[in-house]
């Protein structure tokens, strides 16, 4: 039975590389001759205790293989996040307790259910085979793969050649990703591009296991604060899922111009139709920022509900665009709660107590940028030091308003 062009289509959509090209199709026939469904893996590195957007791209894209009828086989990471972990920031990543592990990888299921059937869905934690594992297997593991091979790999390559130090562990912790596709015997491996030779790695490992090698198929990545860097717990820059739904509206809203097709096509439910409205729309001269509300919108709808769409769009609206002061919605912070000095206190430290994902140095910069007013008085001194703190009203950047209480 040969498969319907349709479904080969839809599983193609949106995905950026597919590897071997044509593998898909003769995949999907050989599994139905085979009479079982194809396995097709995702992996969750449980560093954080939240999905963010990003996770929700491949997430649909594993829904389409669901609905198809494919096994859909999720990997918790619960042994390896509790080890070093080479990271993009060119260092290696502290590892996590146990408990700390189970604490986050908790959360997930509840998350993927917003997209997922968990009926439907197998969850494994490679703790259940790493545990177990002996020196000797190790060993012979470490041996099918060379030392030229791991040093492919961007962030090791590129700690390499900075002089940057690699533990001999943190050479291992790939092998153990890589080990994950075998033992479940996956057709299909998704994640992002930034993978993709990861994933090439893990199909050769399978055939030198003398299993036939899974396809890649990899995802485009989304951006967000800083514009460049692909949407990632370990970089910072994220939207969860589980957010306010202000805080979704407001992130989506940050976005920059040049992403919004990516959102468009990867982060809204709209279908094939509307995305191509909206797309002729902002091509032919609409307003970005009234695209990035109806992306917004449809975002937060997703995640939460219709109704809190409206009320997050309303609260952008008068938080952030309209103009009077008197409209604004203060956050009420009880100083005694903030462990700062009375006496000579600087800005700088009030406002990176109150908004603890900012960095000194990003509060400064925003108070050199006239971003951050006491009293509707902007700021422009670094060094400021605040006073008379009693129902002091503070505005950081556009969206921040809070009214400290002594």
């Amino acid at each position: 039975m040969k498969t319907p062009q349709s479904w080969v289509d839809l599983l193609e959509s949106t995905v950026s590389n597919i590897i071997p090209n044509d593998w898909l199709r003769k995949k999907l026939e050989l599994a139905h001759l085979q009479n079982r469904p194809l396995v097709v893996k995702l992996w969750f590195d449980p560093t954080a205790p939240d999905l963010h957007l990003w996770h929700a791209v491949v997430l649909k894209k594993l829904r389409q293989f669901q609905d198809m009828g494919h096994k859909i086989v999720v990997i918790i990471w619960d042994f390896t996040a509790q080890i070093w972990d080479p990271t993009w920031k060119n260092k290696s990543r502290p590892p996590l307790s146990k408990e700390k592990v189970a604490e986050n990888a908790e959360t997930y299921l509840n998350q993927l259910s917003k997209i997922l059937d968990l009926s439907k869905l197998e969850v494994k934690f490679n703790s259940k085979w790493f545990d177990n594992m002996h020196l000797t297997d190790m060993i012979k593991l470490m041996s099918q793969h060379t030392l030229a091979q791991i040093l492919e790999r961007k962030d090791f390559h590129n700690r390499y050649n900075n002089w940057i130090p690699i533990a001999l562990h943190e050479l291992v912790y790939p092998l153990l990703q890589w080990h994950d596709s075998v033992v479940i015997e996956s057709d299909v491996e998704l994640w992002g591009n930034d993978q993709l030779l990861n994933c090439l790695v893990w199909a050769y490992m399978q055939e030198v296991k003398w299993k036939v090698a899974q396809i890649i198929m990899t995802m485009p990545l989304l951006v967000w604060t800083d514009w460049k860097e692909k949407m990632s717990k370990s970089l910072g820059n994220y939207i969860w899922l589980t957010e306010h739904p202000n805080e979704i509206f407001w992130k989506i809203m940050s976005i920059p111009d040049y992403a919004l097709n990516d959102y468009i096509n990867l982060a809204t439910d709209f279908d094939d139709a509307e995305k191509e409205e909206i797309l002729k729309a902002l091509i032919s001269g609409k307003n970005p920022m009234e695209v990035k509300k109806t992306v917004a919108y449809n975002v937060v709808k997703q995640y939460h509900s219709e109704s809190q769409a409206i009320e997050a769009e309303a609260f952008f609206y008068k938080q952030v665009q309209d103009k009077a002061l008197d409209s604004k919605e203060f956050i009420d912070i009880d100083f005694s709660s903030l462990n700062l000095p009375k006496e000579n206190l600087a800005l700088v430290d009030l406002c990176s107590s109150i908004i603890k994902d900012k960095s000194k140095s990003a509060i400064k910069k925003l108070i050199e940028a006239w971003a951050v007013s006491l009293d509707w008085a902007k700021i422009t001194d670094i060094y400021n030091i605040v006073r008379d703190l009693d129902w002091l009203k503070l505005k950081i950047w556009k969206r921040w308003f809070y009214k400290i209480k002594l």
